[in-house]
């Protein structure tokens, strides 16, 4: 709590300091040699009449205070273009189109800046800072008259606003001046599937009469038969085996599941969970949940069975300004309430608060549970050197850093807490594409 606490107290000054230091129009090494010439003009220039340090002080001070002027006027003139264009764009109604991208691939948003060659000496760049995770890159188009706008997304978002940062500086790299313009749009990152090409069917197991199995209750077909026993019902004693060799025996339906009509699924949010969000996408795009299934997610409030609308969900189930809430009960509470259903939950192979939640889901509500644990690979050791993530780091693409991964040990602690909570669990490796049982054994055809 005093952790957090201090978190949000510094924010704000953290805040203060990055807004700052957009807009003091001097750089790092402008400011250097601002300094500098200051000091030899007043030591040296001045204090020792010497002419050749005082002229050099003088065209230093003269170069810095150019691009300076430079860079501000050219910004405050592009920042003025810039929001002319879009104010114009909202009272002709045309919005910008909505940006369907995927993580970890280069993708063309559509947004293009006419170049200024008018400006000496002065380049124009621009990142999305909202939301984060973004890599912009700018391509020059084919006439060299506008720069087109690229971006690599590194971790699923949807968002509804895109704010981006526009910098303009000289070619010194003395001067700068940064403004950020907040443009309506809608952003859809979807979370990249990786190596994750099938999964095993994923419909819901329920205690009906079905497929036998050790495991499910005692409602199949009466096909067990034994000797009567005191309390066992009259009416499924064998009579015509009675009337032949005076036993009484008795048959009583089987143990058996059968594929229910209905699964649902639901998406936990926690910190690294982007591969449990490439798992359940696949798992809706491919089929794995069946015919009829419905799926909600952390973040929103709604449910859905449509493939379009579903990925939605799974793309907005990252937090972009805070922690989202936990909302697998108000999930179970509207759709799980009436008849015996079963839930496929996806979510992180990693220690988190949602163990705990989940928890007390399963002493509230009367559901059988699976878990879908999702990983982009394993770390062999529980600790690692400090030089360990800087040799092993991995820079594929939407994978997680070596130090992020979860340790092997981590997963089986994860796996026998699990393993006591719900019916069943899977593992499955976005690195690879591989999936696992609860005894980390290979499932074939996955």
């Amino acid at each position: 709590m005093n952790n957090a606490r201090q978190h949000r107290q510094t924010r704000p000054a953290g805040r203060l300091l990055a807004l700052l230091r957009e807009r003091f129009p001097l750089t790092l090494q402008g400011l250097l040699l601002l300094f500098i010439a200051l000091f030899a003009l007043q030591r040296y220039g001045y204090g020792r009449m010497d002419l050749v340090v005082f002229a050099l002080a003088i065209c230093a001070l003269a170069i810095v205070c150019f691009s300076t002027v430079m860079v501000v006027l050219g910004g405050l003139i592009l920042r003025h273009q810039i929001r002319h264009q879009l104010e114009m764009n909202a009272l002709l109604h045309r919005g910008p189109p909505p940006i369907r991208v995927e993580c970890g691939y280069p993708n063309e948003t559509g947004f293009h800046l006419h170049t200024m060659p008018w400006l000496p000496l002065i380049g124009v760049s621009w990142e999305i800072v909202t939301p984060d995770a973004i890599d912009t890159r700018l391509r020059l188009s084919e006439d060299e008259q506008q720069w087109e706008e690229e971006i690599i997304p590194r971790l699923r978002c949807h968002a509804r606003r895109i704010t981006r940062r526009y910098t303009v500086r000289d070619v010194l790299g003395l001067s700068r001046f940064s403004w950020r313009i907040t443009q309506e749009g809608e952003l859809l990152a979807l979370p990249q599937a990786g190596n994750v090409k099938a999964l095993p069917l994923l419909r819901s197991l329920t205690a009906e009469d079905g497929f036998p199995d050790p495991g499910g209750q005692p409602q199949g077909d009466r096909m067990e038969i034994r000797p009567y026993v005191p309390g066992d019902s009259v009416r499924n004693i064998l009579w015509k085996v009675y009337a032949r060799n005076r036993h009484l025996n008795v048959r009583l339906p089987e143990r058996s599941v059968f594929h229910s009509s209905r699964t649902l699924a639901y998406l936990i949010s926690s910190p690294h969970d982007e591969a449990a969000a490439a798992v359940a996408r696949v798992a809706v795009e491919s089929g794995a949940l069946g015919e009829d299934w419905l799926l909600g997610a952390d973040g929103s409030d709604q449910a859905t069975q449509q493939v379009d609308e579903a990925l939605s969900l799974i793309a907005g189930s990252r937090a972009l300004e805070g922690p989202l809430p936990y909302g697998l009960d108000t999930f179970l509470q509207r759709h799980g309430a009436n008849g015996n259903v079963h839930c496929i939950v996806f979510a992180s192979a990693q220690m988190a608060p949602w163990l705990e939640q989940l928890r007390a889901t399963l002493s509230r509500f009367r559901v059988r549970f699976s878990v879908v644990l999702a990983t982009d690979g394993l770390r062999p050791r529980e600790a690692e050197s400090p030089w360990w993530g800087l040799l092993y780091r991995d820079h594929g693409k939407g994978g997680q850093h070596e130090q992020e991964k979860p340790a092997l040990a981590e997963l089986s602690r994860l796996l026998t807490e699990v393993g006591q909570l719900v019916e069943s669990t899977l593992v499955v490796d976005r690195h690879t594409g591989q999936s696992f049982d609860k005894r980390m054994n290979r499932i074939q055809g996955a």
